[in-house]
């Protein structure tokens, strides 16, 4: 009994072009479905939902009681004592005045507040954006000598940021940055590390002329050509805050229960560093500080957006890249404890939440930030249960805004190089390469392809090797899909491939293959090619054991999700080839789409006999039978 009348194809339903499209275009841009909200609602009800939607607050404030403010105000304090010596450090890893770190620390947060979705992100600079900002700003506008000029390339970097975060999320365009995969990413964090932190040498060792440059050899060759300049007072009280930093993030490491001890070591040392400069400077006059920071909020800064000059490529492509990078690791953070906590995050929003908070930022003396994951770590562990953590954030830095700004007065500089470099130490993760090295290692590859690119070309040249290295990676499993010989399980019917089941089995006169992946232009005829490949090589192996004569390849569709008509023209070029062989040729396990493309096609009329099953071990036993060969 044929295939056929055990099992008679059945083709899926007519399904017009438009509703395919319509349902492609929607899994594509709209995954979450976010008007099924809407339905079976009233008009009143629709109106409240709508503004839900856009105004996540509107959803838990309502809600929102004395107990939930109690672990807030206590999260909100928490993280304030890091977000404001973060904020200072940062913002000079940018080249831009401490306060606008503080500045940045204030805006986007409230902004963030009524948008985002997520209750444990914490807002603020980062350190790979600034980074990336400082670096790319300054290699053509010097900070020092056009003040600014440069000040105001940073606001409208900011804005475009902003802008394309937002349009990634309103138009549903957030897979973009999936083309930063995890491991180029895990390079690229812990080549900006490495940087970073050996830029900072300058304020841990005192000297006042240094290189401008961010890759490795021109920065160790400034350090030591410096020698002359190197302060020994600096470099033992930066060198004894940097320990005292560091074993303060080793207890909280160790002992999660403890995170209030890293949390609160830097704004310590910045206390302890300011003092101690303070009663000591008559006799330490050389030490670097911070100077003068002025009082008050925000002064707005539209005024000082640069839209006309020969800069503007300049700030935009800047803010597009710190842009990415900010969106990358703000949804990283808010997704990852979100997982913790059983809640969902939808990334559109987020783009959206984020970008609105840096295009408001930027017009309120604000640079690029976004969610920072060791703010949103202290958040978390201090017992924050809604986003109302950063208002509480916000009214901490802006009553130091008002009131404390002087008391930073004498804040050395060594003791912010020592914060940036203890923040930073945790990007390198190199047990994530090791992983990698021992489950992909074409990804280790593309880690250590990003890694020292950043450490020995530039930082933007690394995160490019980092994008085309992911490209690359696509662009490889793409056109060479792999293709896997299978085997019987002696006793079952499963069938499975030889190289990972040591008690599978060929079956006689059957070459079994399962594809797996789609077949479509850019791939169709390396398959084509492969399987003929194929087919050779078991022939070759069949005539050097003396075995029986291979009759029928069977190709196991099941991981075929999607064919083109490149692929069809490859299935039928396949099937005239095995016929010219005398071999028969067997699909089996079609998906939907492809029987219905193949049939639309008439390549299926040719399968119709006997060609079409749906499984192997079915294919084999009808195939078998008829040739009265199967043991």
């Amino acid at each position: 009994m044929s295939s056929s009348e055990l099992h008679p194809v059945c083709l899926p339903p007519h399904v017009t072009t438009w509703q395919k499209l319509n349902h492609r275009l929607r899994e594509i841009f709209f995954p979450d479905d976010p008007l099924h909200i809407f339905k079976d609602q009233s008009w009143r009800r629709k109106l409240v939902l709508a503004f839900q939607y856009v105004f996540p607050i509107l959803r838990w404030a309502p809600h929102y009681s004395l107990s939930l403010f109690r672990s807030d105000l206590i999260a909100g304090l928490t993280i304030a004592s890091l977000a404001i010596p973060q904020g200072i450090s940062y913002a000079k890893l940018a080249n831009l005045q401490p306060i606008i770190g503080l500045y940045s620390s204030f805006v986007p947060p409230i902004v963030y507040s009524v948008l985002g979705s997520s209750r444990h992100i914490g807002i603020g600079p980062v350190s790979v954006a600034s980074l990336v900002m400082g670096t790319m700003l300054d290699g053509e506008v010097s900070h020092s000598n056009k003040k600014d000029l440069y000040l105001e390339l940073a606001f409208t970097s900011t804005l475009f940021a902003g802008l394309f975060q937002a349009s990634l999320g309103i138009f549903r365009l957030g897979f973009i940055i999936d083309f930063l995969s995890k491991a180029t990413l895990i390079g690229f964090m812990a080549g900006a590390a490495v940087i970073v932190s050996l830029q900072q040498l300058k304020g841990l060792l005192g000297i006042t002329h240094f290189t401008s440059d961010m890759e490795l050899i021109p920065v160790l060759e400034s350090v030591f050509n410096s020698i002359k300049e190197w302060k020994w007072e600096t470099i033992v009280m930066g060198f004894c805050f940097l320990i005292f930093l560091l074993v303060a993030r080793f207890i909280s490491t160790r002992k999660p229960r403890l995170f209030w001890v890293s949390a609160a070591a830097p704004l310590t040392s910045v206390i302890l560093s300011s003092l101690l400069i303070f009663l000591l400077k008559s006799k330490l006059k050389h030490v670097s500080i911070i100077g003068h920071l002025p009082k008050g909020v925000n002064p707005t800064s539209e005024n000082k957006l640069y839209f006309h000059g020969p800069h503007l490529q300049l700030a935009i492509k800047t803010g597009i890249i710190t842009g990415i990078l900010s969106l990358t690791e703000g949804i990283a953070v808010g997704r990852t404890f979100a997982s913790l906590h059983n809640y969902q995050v939808d990334g559109n929003k987020e783009m959206i939440a984020i970008g609105f908070m840096n295009i408001v930022g930027c017009c309120f003396s604000c640079y690029v930030t976004t969610g920072s994951f060791s703010r949103s770590a202290v958040n978390y562990n201090a017992g924050a249960k809604t986003i109302f953590s950063n208002i509480v954030m916000a009214a901490t830095v802006l009553v130091t805004l008002l009131f404390l700004m002087p008391l930073f007065h004498y804040t050395p500089d060594f003791v912010l190089a020592a914060i940036i470099i203890t923040a930073v130490v945790g990007l390198v993760d190199y047990k994530a390469a090791l992983r990698l090295w021992k489950l992909d290692k074409l990804d280790f590859v593309a880690c250590c392809c990003s890694f020292f690119g950043v450490l020995f070309i530039s930082v933007q040249i690394g995160l490019a090797i980092a994008v085309g290295v992911s490209v690359f990676k696509i662009i490889l499993h793409v056109t060479r899909p792999n293709t896997v010989v299978l085997g019987n399980i002696p006793g079952t019917q499963i069938f499975r491939s030889l190289n990972h089941y040591e008690n599978a089995t060929r079956v006689p006169s059957f070459l079994i293959l399962s594809i797996e992946s789609p077949i479509f232009f850019a791939n169709s005829l390396y398959l084509q090619e492969r399987i003929s490949r194929w087919v050779r090589g078991e022939e070759n192996r069949i005539r050097e054991n003396n075995e029986r004569a291979l009759k029928c390849v069977i190709l196991d569709m099941t991981a075929v999700t999607a064919i083109d008509t490149s692929g069809i023209d490859a299935i039928s070029e396949l099937k005239k080839n095995m016929d010219k062989r005398s071999l028969q040729l067997a699909l089996v396990n079609l998906v939907g789409t492809v029987m219905e493309k193949l049939h639309q096609s008439k390549t299926l009329d040719s399968f119709r006999s006997k060609g079409l099953y749906l499984t192997v071990g079915e294919a084999v036993d009808d195939l078998s039978s008829s040739w009265k060969h199967w043991p």
